[in-house]
């Protein structure tokens, strides 16, 4: 303003106004008088004015319709020159400002006249633009006239006018809307009153609206109103306009003052009212049409599309989308949705091209994109625009292929993509559409299916500049270049990715910092702010959810087009610029999506990557039909895979796939997560392909290229090689910047490629891929520093490599573990590894884990490893050291000999070297690693090496004891400290006794395990070094200890030799190994285990012998007692007669122990110490350290306490004979085991050897002197059930001329002395006992009685056959029966003895013992001949002569007790059965012999007739009958029918018969009947004589009768003879006898004896009748009866 405002400008407007009226009157003089006279006037006006007011331009202002009004009038003159003056004045007037309203209405009304007279035109336009710009007084009509003027001139048939008034028309249109614009800034502060809006069409509602707003809103209107070919509201006068131009307009104002409709309901509504429907409207002929349609096919013509108009509607549509979005959002979908159906096949091209045009400007608003997403994508029954937009430009460029495109419309409808696939064949033989072949340069362009389509430079990235949306001045559809629209849309995708990834990264980091600075902000104590922090927060995550949700959603929206769209192109590209670019785009995407964790699609663009790098598993000979003819193959190899098939080629493109894939890997590896595995996969492939090897520390070197004549490298790659070896490696150091989420998502990729290539090399030996190997190890090695996240899958991962079949991947595997630990080991960790055990232990770990495989390469990589660390860290292995030996000690014994020497080697090194350095908690390790060694079996010279390593450890404990002791107690006490606080009890081997003391312990156990090896070498050295350690070494236990060392090792021991003893082997071994012979006595596992069995035995026999003073004060020294017994016993019992004697011969070394130890008694003390000097350890005095060992509680000070000068406190008495009962339980069960005779007898039976039983027996005397004071009647009994076994066993055929010289002689064996002696001791010890032993005297007798009878019942050993010595063969296993008849004699012979001395005693006479002796005696006497041996009837008669000569009385003494009743039967029977033998005498007894017989006979009767008969008062009476029966018996011959003639009066026994005779009738009629006791025997005696005459005679009868003229057998004579005399013998006694003492019964028995006789009257020999005679004369006395008897008695 200042400029026009100045006096200066005010001067010279006045100056020139006058001139101005001045030359118009001039002008006017002649012609229009009028006008000059108002130009005159005029003049005077402005100089008035001039002169008058202050504010001359505001008085101009006022004055104007007068001051103007020559100038109008001079313009109504049309005259040319006139009219162009008077416009000039009237524009210099305008631009002052001093025009007001009524002027300015004027002045429109003079220019609209002029107008319509066609004067003037350009000048019009620009008075009228002049008068519109400078001020704002023109409104309204007066503005609308204006406008249509301007309208008016731009139809007219000037070219020049028409150009310059559209140029008008536009600026006016915005000069209307500026003010629009200037207007609300004056009143933005003023807040109006909110007006309820009416949604109708009705202009009277804009009433509301400013003076400026409403012209513009009514201009809008009527623009609108026209281009849908209406008539206007209120630009009145129109003629005519072009759509073209009308929606030129409204895009120029919807784009330039976008505010005022955001602003202005009004103007909203007038969008959405007019504005769009039109829009719409206007479409409807693009959509309508279909390409290539007849249009006889629709019954309605379809009406063209038109290019100007649809390419402005596309620009509106664009403005509208960009500018009122927020507006419009229904809208908007409309448009978009038509956007997309513009890109359809059958459009036309140039309306294809003008949309990719339109959806290329969307395209580089991701705001805008991001827009739609939220309102359409994310709504629930929305379209969902975005997707279809990309999906869309997707079908589109794949269209673009499909359709060859000609340029030309009528494209046939037939080619779409169905059978596109059919080109393919057409297009090999066509290199290259455009007839590209040979030297051409290649343009860039996309090729496939025969399909060649140029690109086209279109645009700058990120700018969507079109080309055919900006041709405004074409009328007719350009034509297209090919490729131009495929770039355009190329450019969309581009553009699209970047835009999007660009905003949503940004946003995300954005995101990201504040959700940090929030964090932070909330983790600051401060009280007051916490609360509207929290808010804030949640506010904040809220947001970012939200935001999150878009991201989302626009992804999951375009991803799937993005994908398939950029693979074809991708596909197609010959172009290395466009290729990248797409790789560039998919990369983008992937990390994209890798960002916001969408892993489908993450992963789907890395496999199209992938894909594209194109050689996974399939033969890809072409990559496309076409591409053969422009790419350059680099490189051709076999595939990676099961069964590869054909060869791969590599080109340059694949490898520019490689690129990207490793740029994405090293950029983004962080968001890669499980797509590691793709990614891998495909650079596994490339490695493979180029046959790049792994080298020291995993790094991927070019090596020779993989087998196989297919393979081909050009030198291009060559080069590369090294390039890419070094990016691969480069990839995997930058994997220590990744977080360990992503680390593990790395390691986990690896591992499972790893496990593919692993499944692949199953069951081949071909070379396998071991890239992901050797990356593990390159990943491994640059994480060192937090080792500890990725140790354990990694390590886990390895070992299952290390157990692969094949042996290049098995060797890597292993080579990448060790070197990785390693590595670990010498890495200098923060804290390091001294401080840190935990990470010791567990980098350690895999190498012990590597003992479960039983390869032996990789057992000795891991061998070979654990040498490397001993040689490197040896000596700062600390707690590592179990670990280190454990892997030494898990070498099995069927590994091979070279493994079990390389773990041995290092075990010798660690015990030479490193025992000082190490734990003392490890000694015990080391022993265990020293026995099992031991145990191997595959090399002898090992296990004895081992067992002397266990001799050098205990040496290495013995010399440095006490430190040892001090570290281990120290040890202890922190882990009991532990223990505690955990409330478990501590664990550990051997536990209560001191942790020096257990070391011991389990050195002595290993070497209790070494002495039940299975090979004898191995135990005897075993065995020798163990008692010789415990021997030397010992005494450095504590005292409680010994208790262990008796339990847990010795007994222990025992136990499993015992049980390997029962359990080994009898078969035979031929040879020991080569040709070593092996001695009968060892040649089967058997008698081996018997040798062990001993020398174990014996040990530690021996060890309770010398070391007796320190175990009894155990207080379980019975216990311990008991089982040693135990093991004597098993031992004993064995079925071996090495181990049994000897287990015999440990039974008395322990039994000779002198039970207490008195002072002058000392004990047998150990061979290695003397007591005199405190200590003097033989064995180990000349150690290498030189010294002896003083320990603090010295071994002297403990064996002071054991025979100081005071005796050792000894247990008492009661204790000691527990323990002599304990072992004669012991001995009992030995002794009842071994004598019980077996169930079976068959060849192999066991049967106990003389010698053993003697030694047994000979145990029992010196036992029993211990435990005779509680010797009871139950342990007698015991005694004898084994004295009598042991007599029964048999001999073996073998054994028996050393152990009977001849059967002959008449020897006992010394086992039956030694089992007679026992009973002597017994006997003995019994007689000078306590009444309460006496009692033991019937046991003895039985016993004894029971040997007796072994002399005619020789005792059977259960069912075993044995035979007579005469007839066993020496060498065969036969079993001889010894000759029991010197034993049975001597037992009666002492049985005779004993019962002189005790027959009257009680006991004796109590348990019947007399009985018994008859009872057995019995027996031989009943047998007579038939006694296996003559001298033991005799010797039985004797003695019984010889003990019922001193028993008969004591039964008499006892006879009213009855304890004597059941003899007398006994001893009756015994008379009898001897008496009347049924045995028949030997036919070589000579007649003295039989008369020396005879007199034995005699004795006997003779001693009944003078020790029983005469006191038949004390005897019962059924003893007498007895007696008498026999005498009887007697009396008649009892005579062997088997005698000659000659001899029978001498066989008769004459001499016998008559003793009886006369002894019976002695008895029978003794008349001097005192008692009637005596009366009885002699009824008795009579009735027993009658009743044998009656018998005889009865036979004689009959015999005579039968025989005929026969004579009988003299003998029978002779009998008759007897009988008949002895009839009248008695009848002459009986008359004599007084009649009172003959009882009635014996009368009728005599009388009935007469016919018998009366019928012996027919006999013929003449002897027996004479005798006769004699006996049938007394009977006359009988002829008359005598009173009242009965006549007829019969007996």
């Amino acid at each position: 303003m200042s400029g026009t405002s100045s006096p200066e400008a005010v001067k010279k407007l006045l100056e020139n106004m006058q001139g101005d009226l001045r030359g118009l009157s001039l002008e006017c003089r002649k012609k229009f008088p009028p006008v000059k006279e108002a130009a005159e006037s005029g003049i005077i006006k402005v100089k008035t004015i001039a002169a008058r007011n202050t504010d001359i331009l505001a008085a101009l202002k006022e004055n104007s319709s007068e001051v103007v009004q020559p100038f109008l009038m001079g313009c109504g003159t049309k005259e040319p020159k006139i009219t162009q003056l008077c416009l000039a004045a009237i524009q210099r007037l305008m631009s002052h400002e001093v025009v007001s309203e009524a002027a300015a209405g004027n002045i429109i009304n003079m220019l609209w006249q002029l107008m319509e007279n066609s004067l003037e035109e350009l000048k019009l336009l620009q008075t009228v633009l002049v008068l519109l710009t400078t001020n704002t007084v023109v409104h309204d009509e007066a503005l609308s006239k204006a406008i249509v003027l301007c309208f008016r001139l731009h139809f007219t048939k000037d070219n020049i006018t028409n150009n310059t008034a559209a140029a008008t028309v536009r600026q006016v249109v915005t000069v209307v809307f500026e003010r629009v614009v200037a207007e609300d800034e004056r009143y933005k502060d003023t807040i109006d009153q909110p007006v309820t809006f009416q949604g109708n069409s009705n202009r009277r509602s804009v009433s509301t609206l400013k003076p400026c707003a409403k012209d513009a809103y009514m201009l809008f209107q009527d623009l609108c109103q026209l281009v849908n070919a209406d008539a206007p509201y209120w630009l009145v006068g129109m003629t005519e306009m072009t759509r073209t131009f009308g929606l030129e307009l409204l895009e120029s104002v919807l784009n330039d003052f976008p505010q005022v409709f955001l602003q202005h309901q009004e103007f909203s509504f007038l969008l959405k009212e007019r504005v769009c429907p039109l829009v719409i409207k206007l479409f409807s002929p693009n959509i309508k049409f279909r390409q290539g349609s007849s249009t006889s096919s629709s019954p309605a013509p379809v009406e063209k599309p038109y290019f100007p108009i649809c390419m402005r509607l596309l620009r509106v549509v664009s403005v509208l989308i960009k500018q009122f979005y927020s507006l419009l959002v229904t809208e908007c979908e409309i448009f978009l949705s038509l956007l997309v159906k513009f890109l359809d096949a059958d459009k036309p091209q140039w309306l294809r091209a003008v949309a990719v045009e339109s959806i290329h400007r969307l395209c580089v608003q991701p705001q805008l994109l991001r827009s739609f997403c939220q309102s359409y994508d994310m709504k629930q029954h929305s379209t969902k625009v975005f997707r279809d937009i990309v999906n869309a430009l997707g079908s589109f460029i794949q269209s673009l292929f499909l359709v060859p495109s000609t340029g030309n419309t009528s494209a046939t409808p037939s080619q779409t993509g169905s059978n596109a696939s059919g080109n393919t064949g057409s297009a090999q033989t066509n290199p290259g559409v455009l007839g590209m072949g040979g030297g051409a340069t290649v343009l860039p362009a996309f090729e496939y299916r025969g399909t060649w389509i140029p690109i086209l430079n279109v645009t700058v990235q990120g700018s969507a500049k079109a080309t055919y949306l900006e041709m405004l001045d074409k009328v007719e559809p350009p034509t297209i270049p090919e490729g131009y629209a495929m770039s355009v849309a190329f450019h969309c995708l581009l553009d699209l990715v970047r835009g999007i990834t660009t905003m949503i990264e940004g946003e995300l980091g954005e995101a990201e910092t504040l959700s940090q600075t929030t964090t932070e902000t909330t983790s600051l104590p401060a009280q007051s702010s916490e609360q509207q922090d929290l808010q804030s927060v949640s506010d904040q995550s809220e947001k970012e959810l939200v935001s999150r949700a878009v991201w989302e959603e626009m992804v999951n929206a375009c991803w799937c087009g993005l994908l398939a769209a950029l693979s074809l192109l991708l596909d197609a590209s010959t172009d290395e610029a466009a290729t990248e670019n797409i790789l560039k785009a998919e990369l983008t995407m992937a990390a994209l999506c890798g960002r916001l964790g969408l892993v489908t699609s993450r992963d789907a663009f890395i496999t199209a990557i992938c894909k594209a790098y194109s050689i996974q598993g399939q033969n890809v000979q072409m990559i496309s039909p076409s591409s053969e003819s422009h790419q350059q193959v680099v490189a051709v190899g076999q595939p990676l895979a099961l069964q590869p098939q054909g060869t791969v080629m590599l080109t340059s493109k694949n490898i520019q796939c490689m690129r990207t894939l490793l740029n994405l890997a090293h950029c983004h590896g962080a968001v890669l997560g499980t797509s590691w595995q793709l990614v891998l996969a495909t650079l596994q492939h490339l490695v493979w392909i180029l046959g790049l090897k792994p080298g020291v520390g995993g790094a991927l070197k070019p090596g020779r290229a993989v087998e196989g004549p297919s393979t081909v490298l050009t030198t291009a790659v060559m080069t590369d090689l090294p390039v890419i070896s070094n990016i691969l490696s480069r990839l995997f150091e930058s994997s220590q910047y990744l977080d360990d989420v992503s680390l593990h998502h790395l390691i986990n990729a690896l591992c499972s490629l790893s496990l593919e290539a692993m499944d692949m090399a199953y069951g081949n030996n071909k070379e396998p891929s071991l890239f992901a190997v050797a990356k593990l190890l390159e990943t491994g090695l640059v994480n060192m520093h937090r080792i500890e996240i990725l140790w354990r899958p990694l390590t886990g991962h390895l070992l299952e490599v290390c157990q692969h079949p094949n042996s290049r991947m098995r060797e890597w595997g292993a080579e990448a573990l060790t070197s990785l630990i390693k590595a670990g080991l010498t890495f200098s960790h923060d804290p390091p590894l001294s401080q840190n055990q935990r990470l010791q232990l567990l980098l350690l770990n895999p190498l012990k884990e590597l003992s479960n495989i039983s390869h032996p390469d990789i057992r000795i990589k891991q061998l070979e490893c654990v040498l490397q660390i001993l040689q490197s860290q040896g000596d700062s292995l600390g707690p590592g050291w179990p670990l280190v030996l454990g892997v030494m000690g898990a070498i099995r014994s069927d590994q091979g000999e070279s493994l079990i020497r390389t773990a041995f080697q290092c075990l010798q090194l660690v015990v030479t070297d490193f025992l000082p350095t190490m734990p003392c908690t490890c000694l015990q390790i080391v022993v265990e690693v020293a026995g099992s060694f031991g145990l191997h079996n595959q090399e002898l010279n090992i296990s004895l090496t081992s067992i002397g390593l266990l001799w050098n450890i205990s040496d290495y404990f013995f010399q440095r004891g006490e430190i040892i002791e001090k570290e281990l107690n120290k040890e202890e006490a922190v882990l009991q400290k532990q223990a505690e606080e955990k409330g478990v009890m501590l664990n550990r081997p051997f536990h209560p006794a001191p942790p020096f003391d257990c070391l011991w312990l389990c050195l002595y156990a290993k070497l209790g395990e070494l002495c039940v090896d299975p090979r004898p070498a191995v135990r005897k050295s075993a065995g020798q070094t163990l008692f010789s350690t415990i021997g030397a070494h010992g005494t450095l236990l504590q005292h409680s200890t010994w208790h262990t060392v008796i339990w847990k090792v010795l007994f222990h021991l025992l136990d499993r030799v015992r049980e390997s003893s029962t359990t080994a082997d009898k078969e035979k071994i031929e040879s020991g190994g080569g040709n070593i012979l092996i001695h009968h006595s060892r040649d089967t596992a058997e008698k081996q285990w018997a040798e062990t069995w001993v020398l174990t035995l014996a040990g530690v026999a021996r060890i309770f012998n010398t070391r007796r003073y320190l175990l009894q004060p155990l207080g379980d020294f019975s216990q311990a007692w008991d089982v040693l017994l135990d093991h004597i016993q098993s031992a004993a019992l064995s079925k071996n007669n090495e181990v049994s004697l000897a287990a015999l011969k440990s039974f008395q070394e322990i039994l000779q122990i002198v039970s207490p130890v008195r002072d002058s008694e000392k004990p047998d003390t150990p061979p290695a110490i003397n007591v005199s000097v405190p200590v003097v350890v033989g064995t180990t005095t000349a150690t290498s350290l030189g010294r002896s060992f003083m320990r603090t509680d010295s071994i002297g000070e403990r064996i002071g306490r054991y025979n100081g000068s005071e005796p050792p406190v000894i247990t008492d008495e009661i204790e000691d004979l527990n323990l002599w009962w304990a072992a004669w339980n012991s001995w009992y069960r030995i002794g009842s085991e071994s004598t019980r005779p077996p169930n079976t007898c068959d060849k192999l039976t066991f049967i106990p050897s003389q010698p053993f039983l003697t030694a047994l027996i000979q145990i029992f005397p010196a036992l029993y002197q211990h435990i005779k004071t509680g010797f009871s009647m139950d342990d007698l009994q015991k005694l004898g059930v084994i004295l009598h076994g042991a007599v029964s066993v048999p001999i073996s055929s073998d054994a028996s001329p050393f152990i009977l010289p001849s059967y002959t002689e008449a020897v006992l064996t010394s086992l039956q002395e030694a089992v007679l002696t026992a009973l002597d001791v017994l006997q003995k010890a019994i007689c000078v006992g306590s009444e309460s032993m006496q009692i033991m005297y019937p046991a003895i007798f039985d016993q004894l009685l029971a040997f007796v009878e072994f002399s005619c019942k020789p005792p059977q050993y259960g069912q075993l056959e044995t035979k007579h010595i005469a007839n066993a063969k020496y060498n065969q296993a036969e079993w001889v029966a010894l000759n029991y008849v010197p034993f049975a004699e001597r037992s009666l012979e002492v049985v005779v003895d004993l019962y002189q001395k005790t027959a009257c005693h009680k006991a004796v006479v109590t348990e019947k013992v007399l009985q018994n002796i008859i009872k057995t005696l019995r027996i031989p006497l009943s047998l007579k001949y038939s006694c296996p041996s003559e001298s033991t009837w005799k010797l039985a008669v004797s003695s019984l002569l010889k003990v019922l000569s001193i028993g008969l009385p004591v039964a008499r003494q006892h006879a009213s007790s009855g304890k004597f009743d059941s003899m007398w039967p006994e001893l009756a029977n015994t008379f009898e059965d001897f008496l009347f033998t049924k045995s028949t005498p030997p036919d070589n007894l000579s007649i003295q012999e039989f008369q020396k017989n005879e007199s034995i006979d005699v004795e006997v009767v003779q001693l009944i007739s003078t020790e029983i008969l005469p006191y038949a008062n004390f005897i019962p009476k059924e003893f007498v009958g007895q007696i008498m029966t026999m005498l009887n018996k007697g009396s008649i011959h009892s005579q062997s029918s088997s005698f000659t003639e000659a001899e029978i009066d001498i066989r008769m026994r004459e001499e016998f018969s008559k003793v009886c005779f006369e002894t019976l009738l002695q008895f029978s009629f003794s008349n001097k009947v005192t008692t009637p006791q005596e009366g009885y025997i002699s009824r008795m005696a009579l009735s027993v004589l009658l009743k044998r005459s009656q018998d005889v005679l009865h036979r004689y009868i009959e015999d005579e009768r039968l025989s005929g003229k026969c004579p009988l057998p003299r003998q029978q004579v002779t009998e008759i003879i007897f009988v008949l005399k002895a009839v009248s013998t008695l009848i002459d006694s009986l008359k004599k006898t007084q009649p009172e003492n003959v009882d009635a019964n014996t009368w009728a028995q005599v009388i009935a004896l007469y016919p018998t006789l009366v019928e012996c009257i027919t006999c013929s020999s003449s002897e027996v009748c004479s005798a006769l005679k004699e006996a049938l004369v007394p009977f006359k006395d009988f002829m008359h009866p005598p009173a009242s008897k009965v006549q007829n008695g019969e007996s």
